[in-house]
């Protein structure tokens, strides 16, 4: 069930207040090891930054096939603030999952969960707000540092901010630079390493996030 948060925040006092207290109905939970469907979530930009398309793709995970897509095109909601960010793109995400007709067992966002200043990304806030299991991975670090990683796909290493693992640098592909995970809402970090492998068995970036990003490039073309 989708939670909307009411009144939406006008401004950064308002909306750290809120990422506080969302922040505080995270649940760290193992989450499922084997899911049927996965829903890939991201948002593109026009060349003005005035508006945007938010797309929410939903696949059957044993195949890839697509389950269901819905979009949305809107404004961002907030202004550009770090730390902040997901409150520019939540509300249009959240139109796109109210969409679908399936519902899907794992949200995969384009961006971060626990591996953020607050430990509240956009992962986490969609996790929270719908009550799904949910995690990020990111094509580049927002916080942290990290041991290198080795060459071979699998690979990975411990993300750390300030003493605390927020999540890992995993090499999806052999040679290829890794990709950023970190868990958002009831899941844990194996099992978002193991499905972001399970989904990115051919390119750097899981084919949710593939999905996602053409679907809502589209819009706005």
């Amino acid at each position: 069930m989708l939670t909307a948060v009411q009144p939406w925040p006008r401004t950064e006092e308002e909306a750290l207040a809120v990422q506080d207290a969302l922040r505080s109905r995270v649940v760290s939970a193992a989450g499922p090891a084997d899911p049927a469907t996965v829903a890939g979530l991201d948002v593109a930009y026009d060349d003005s930054g005035d508006r945007l398309g938010a797309a929410v793709v939903v696949l059957n995970t044993a195949d890839l096939s697509v389950r269901d897509t819905a979009v949305v095109r809107d404004r961002p909601a907030f202004p550009y603030v770090p730390g902040l960010f997901a409150f520019r793109e939540v509300p249009a995400l959240m139109a796109a999952l109210e969409k679908l007709t399936v519902r899907p067992d794992v949200l995969i966002c384009d961006g971060h969960g626990l591996a953020h200043p607050r430990r509240f990304g956009l992962a986490a806030h969609l996790g929270v707000l719908t009550d799904l299991p949910s995690f990020g991975v990111g094509k580049t670090r927002l916080v942290g540092e990290w041991e290198e990683v080795g060459t071979a796909r699998g690979s990975r290493s411990a993300l750390v901010d300030e003493g605390e693992t927020v999540g890992a640098v995993l090499r999806t592909q052999t040679g290829v630079k890794p990709v950023f995970v970190s868990v958002g809402h009831r899941i844990d970090l194996d099992n978002a390493c193991s499905l972001t492998l399970r989904l990115a068995s051919r390119y750097r970036l899981p084919e949710t996030t593939r999905a996602a990003d053409r679907v809502c490039r589209d819009l706005l073309s």
